[in-house]
């Protein structure tokens, strides 16, 4: 069945850009290459807005977002073209984003980031967060994870996401997918029915509250392996926010299951090309061990630092060493190593001089 939104979606397709912006009284516009552009002059009607939308998202859903103002779902337009779907209410009336969602799942040599990551892939048990903002490819990544496992071993993978992005086919492993709020309510009440359900491997599309985190270690601990996501940039970052999000009388003890149950931190972001053809994806890989652990235990992440740069040898890699290499190969250029990095400093002799006026 076609939908008015498919000719805007044909059109992103065909632009080979990522995401599609619909807001009330201004043009549509997509996003190509990390930068925001039109696809026409004339801005969007409410009228229009109201066809585009109640369209896709059938009546239930529609009645909610009218009650609520958010809503979010996954779109499927053909088997080659899926989409994740966040409506709002804004200022000027209704807005909507749609990210295009590969139909096909790359495999951990596409993406081109470390292959060390596969060795989260076979662990019995413990904690693995793939972070970064935004946009930066987590999902992609850890799809690209849990195909690498559903692939070669017999494992019970559950899947607890709002909404479902990647659909994955039972290969060895047997997978449930389990969409928020349709088949759960919340992550947390996702991932505490997993503990009952005979999981091996779970994977918790967004751990954004305390319950959800508890829930996780605790699973951690019981010897699933829990795949999570945070929205942070860098190994130190993570597990600050893993911590900060618990009172602080609780907070030893949290930092004690941390330092036991975290085996991994990939952390993603995504930079522009200098020849602007795309964009490309630098990784800080934290490879869990004592010297980690005792490094949450005490509470000094800051000490994280000298053990990803010491650690290369068995795969770890610091941001700021993986956004120089991506420099000095001239895939980015000094102003785009500069914004993403975290000491600045040892980025600024690349950028360009200032203009005179």
């Amino acid at each position: 069945m076609n939908h008015q939104i498919d000719a805007f979606f044909n059109a992103l397709i065909e632009h080979g850009a990522s995401d599609l912006h619909l807001i009330e009284s201004q043009p549509p516009k997509f996003r190509l290459h990390g930068d925001i552009q039109p696809l026409r002059e004339e801005p969007l009607t409410h009228a229009e807005m109201e066809v585009l939308l109640s369209q896709i998202c059938g009546e239930d859903r529609w009645k909610h977002f009218l009650e609520s103002g958010d809503l979010d779902f996954a779109y499927e337009m053909s088997e080659a073209a899926r989409f994740r779907c966040n409506f709002y209410k804004q200022v000027h009336g209704y807005g909507a984003v749609f990210r295009l969602i590969p139909t096909r799942i790359a495999t951990i040599e596409e993406l081109n980031v470390p292959l060390v990551i596969k060795r989260f892939a076979h662990l019995t048990g413990g904690l693995v967060l793939v972070t970064g903002p935004t946009g930066s490819g987590k999902s992609t990544t850890l799809a690209a994870l849990i195909d690498y496992i559903n692939s070669s071993m017999h494992r019970h993978i559950v899947t607890i996401e709002e909404p479902i992005e990647f659909v994955h086919r039972n290969k060895m492993s047997v997978i449930t997918q389990r969409e928020v709020p349709d088949d759960a309510r919340t992550f947390a009440e996702g991932l505490r029915s997993s503990l009952r359900e005979d999981a091996d491997v779970v994977l918790v599309g967004e751990m954004r509250d305390l319950e959800t985190i508890s829930l996780a270690l605790t699973a951690a601990e019981t010897g699933m392996l829990v795949f999570g996501t945070l929205h942070t940039n860098n190994s130190r970052k993570t597990v600050d926010r893993m911590i900060d999000v618990f009172p602080s009388s609780q907070q030893p003890q949290v930092r004690t299951m941390l330092a036991s149950s975290l085996k991994g931190i990939v952390a993603q972001l995504l930079l522009k090309k200098a020849d602007g053809k795309g964009r490309v994806a630098v990784n800080e890989i934290l490879i869990a061990s004592n010297a980690v652990s005792a490094i949450i235990r005490e509470g000094a992440p800051e000490k994280l630092q000298d053990v990803l740069v010491s650690g290369r040898a068995i795969g770890m890699q610091f941001m700021d060493d993986a956004i120089m290499e991506k420099l000095k190969a001239r895939v980015v250029n000094g102003t785009e190593a500069y914004m993403k990095a975290i000491d600045k400093q040892r980025f600024e002799q690349f950028l360009p001089p200032p203009a005179h006026p």
